[in-house]
């Protein structure tokens, strides 16, 4: 596998915008793999509905199996299928914890973070207005909370190679990211 090939993993907390760069990182041709598959995946084979209180069982349960890298261990092959394809950048929607973060930088060492950041009252209208699982903002903070705290979601953030931020619009977004890819393909 040549070094020039990239692992970026997008990190950040809910409602700053992940998924919008991500999508737009998925329409310029890069391979997205979501960390949360494995869930829903997982999920279906039990039979169950995807809701929140089956995802939640089955996120628990891997985690207690697996310990906090379960998901950067589930994930490994399919970043291996997706790298040894020729591809140039992987990127990863989802990382999480710290330990997932150890875990898949013992693995690929040409990882790279990328933190989304958007201010927290930001977040939180943004966390209102979404139509799938909308929160309260005090849900909103209750989940800012337990995501630090529960699974040690901060130190990724904290030790990103590259943040954008989200505080405006998906244009001011998209023009940060287009800088990341030319620094990461640079």
């Amino acid at each position: 596998m040549s070094n020039n090939r990239v692992v970026l993993a997008i990190v950040g907390m809910p409602g700053a915008g992940k998924s919008v760069a991500c999508d737009y990182l998925a329409k310029k041709g890069y391979s997205v793999l979501r960390f949360g598959d494995a869930t829903d995946q997982g999920v279906k084979e039990q039979g169950l509905p995807l809701n929140e209180e089956n995802e939640r069982a089955f996120r628990e349960k891997l985690r207690q199996e697996l310990g906090m890298a379960a998901y950067a261990i589930k994930i490994e092959p399919r970043i291996n299928e997706t790298l040894h394809s020729g591809v140039a950048i992987v990127v990863l929607d989802g990382l999480y914890s710290w330990e997932e973060y150890e875990y898949l930088i013992g693995k690929f060492p040409q990882l790279k973070l990328l933190a989304v950041y958007a201010q927290p009252e930001i977040r939180y209208e943004r966390l209102e207005k979404r139509t799938v699982r909308p929160l309260s903002r005090e849900e909103a903070r209750a989940r800012d909370v337990a995501e630090i705290k529960n699974l040690n979601k901060g130190g990724p953030i904290a030790i990103a190679d590259y943040l954008v931020t989200n505080n405006l619009d998906e244009a001011a977004l998209i023009v940060q990211l287009d800088q990341v890819l030319t620094d990461v393909l640079g």
